[in-house]
């Protein structure tokens, strides 16, 4: 080994660190996504190693019924909530990042729903959305508004909460994110806006926004996959009910309830082809790279 000359050394060295790596996103990554590849070709029930090859069926039959593609319809309602939770943990972000007495103590009590387990997040909102005895309607009915009460876990209606509980708990994470980009911007920069002249909107404008402008790319980015990709929430609370399946719900359903593993498959192809799609289209629409 020290006979070698440094550039061999230094070769074999790394080829030594890099081939468990290697190996370990061959074994755990690439050859089960070729593998789902594969399986949306066939008509995989899931047991076992029977299946015939079926070449497009599967992904002529994910566009021809509605009741698989559809529900797309309700992926929409995360990525709205999405869009709003990110404006608003925005503004959040720049109030606790100014000199607010117990600022770190907000920041805390803000984030602890990110921490929180899907699951006793379900728990908790079905006791705020009870019709009976949910705190909810008993609050709007302490204040007088008891024609604003609702069955908020309803058919029509179901959408709506969910994705709010999902604004509920991601909305710390978000937060926390602008927080540390915010505070990456000079307070130079603010103390020149403020000597100019300049008002909070023209500081937000030309300093804010383009100092963050990369985690701004990125939480939309996030925003839009999340909401794709939106499934504990839902499937946890309402199990499909109510119109309320997403597009991973319904996946999971087709593999494991139905035991159609290859149609699921080919949904998952499906699903990430369109991640892909959006995420080119809005980084050549919404954020062209600067020259």
């Amino acid at each position: 080994m020290f006979n070698l000359s440094y550039k061999t050394q230094r070769i074999l060295i790394l080829f030594g660190f890099l081939t468990i790596p290697v190996l370990l996103s061959l074994t755990f990554s690439y050859y089960p996504a070729l593998s789902l590849l594969y399986y949306s070709f066939t008509d995989w029930s899931g047991l076992g190693w029977e299946m015939n090859w079926v070449g497009f069926d599967n992904y002529k039959e994910i566009f021809s019924r509605p009741e698989i593609f559809g529900v797309f319809k309700n992926n929409a309602y995360y990525f709205v909530g999405g869009l709003l939770q990110t404006a608003v943990a925005l503004y959040f972000a720049i109030v606790l990042t100014s000199r607010l007495k117990g600022r770190n103590i907000f920041r805390s009590l803000l984030f602890v729903p990110y921490v929180l387990h899907s699951v006793a997040i379900v728990i908790m909102f079905r006791n705020v959305y009870h019709v009976e005895y949910g705190s909810l309607n008993i609050f709007l009915q302490a204040i007088g508004l008891d024609s604003w009460q609702h069955a908020w876990l309803s058919k029509g209606f179901a959408n709506y909460s969910l994705a709010f509980i999902s604004i509920w708990k991601y909305f710390g994470l978000t937060m926390v994110i602008f927080i540390g980009a915010l505070q990456s911007i000079p307070a130079d920069n603010y103390e020149a806006a403020k000597i100019d002249g300049a008002s909070g909107w023209q500081t937000f404008r030309f300093i804010t926004l383009p100092g963050i402008r990369s985690v701004l790319e990125l939480m939309l980015i996030l925003t839009l996959t999340g909401a794709l990709e939106a499934f504990d929430i839902p499937y946890v609370m309402k199990l499909g009910a109510d119109d309320t399946h997403t597009f991973v719900s319904k996946t999971i359903d087709m593999a494991f309830k139905f035991q159609q593993a290859g149609l699921a498959s080919a949904m998952a192809i499906v699903l990430l082809l369109i991640v892909i799609a959006f995420i080119i289209l809005q980084r050549k629409l919404l954020f062209r790279e600067e020259k």
